[in-house]
């Protein structure tokens, strides 16, 4: 059954590449302010069904609701701002963390960039340095907070700890449960890592393309 409270629905959702079925006839809900965890081995789809729900990949057949509507009724630049993916490898533009931020969105203002900084728990006095130069647990919190500039209503999350060390995992992995409680925001995480679910609201087990539990 349907979950009233549900911001995004896939209906019967199929991918196939070739004479492969990546993806097979899912159907799943998620509720808004929630973290929802997938786990599943190498290969089992997690990433490719994340990469469907905001278009980044299009099924083969079925259908994904976000709000009640399909997504494919959204211009795709429209949809990505209300769907934002956060990818495994942080990647930074050129320049300062500033730019990366105003990259999303030009008419942030040094308060607002202050909100960000400390949103995504990253050290305000950063803000002027080269994003390049800093550490990747930091990048990945500057990525994360280029995403939310744009003010997501739901946030993807493709493995965004697998290249961290555990120490810096496990404080990511906070920061988006802290984010979550302070601004109602709905999350989708892929993740390796089953120990991540300790901050989830509802798991998902992804295996040979079909969810296993719901």
């Amino acid at each position: 059954m349907t979950d009233p409270a549900a911001i995004l629905e896939t209906c019967n959702l199929t991918r196939i590449i070739g004479d492969k079925t990546i993806l097979h006839d899912i159907s799943a809900d998620f509720g808004r302010g929630r973290i929802h965890t997938l786990i599943g081995p190498s290969g089992a789809g997690k990433s490719s069904f994340l990469r469907l729900l905001n278009r980044l990949d299009e099924p083969s057949s079925g259908e994904i609701l976000f709000r009640g509507a399909a997504t494919n009724t959204y211009p795709p630049c429209t949809l990505r701002c209300k769907i934002g993916y956060l990818f495994q490898t942080p990647y930074m533009f050129s320049g300062t963390v500033r730019n990366n931020l105003l990259y999303a969105e030009c008419a942030l203002q040094d308060a607002d960039l202050d909100r960000l900084a400390d949103l995504v728990q990253l050290d305000r006095d950063l803000i002027d340095r080269p994003a390049e130069s800093l550490s990747v647990g930091q990048q990945q919190r500057v990525a994360l907070g280029r995403l939310l500039a744009t003010r997501p209503e739901i946030v993807l999350l493709d493995e965004p700890t697998s290249a961290l060390d555990p120490t810096i995992t496990e404080a990511i992995e906070e920061t988006v449960r802290d984010i979550v409680r302070n601004t109602g925001l709905t999350v989708i995480m892929v993740t390796h890592n089953p120990e991540a679910c300790r901050h989830s609201n509802r798991t998902i087990l992804v295996r040979d393309g079909l969810c296993l539990t719901q």
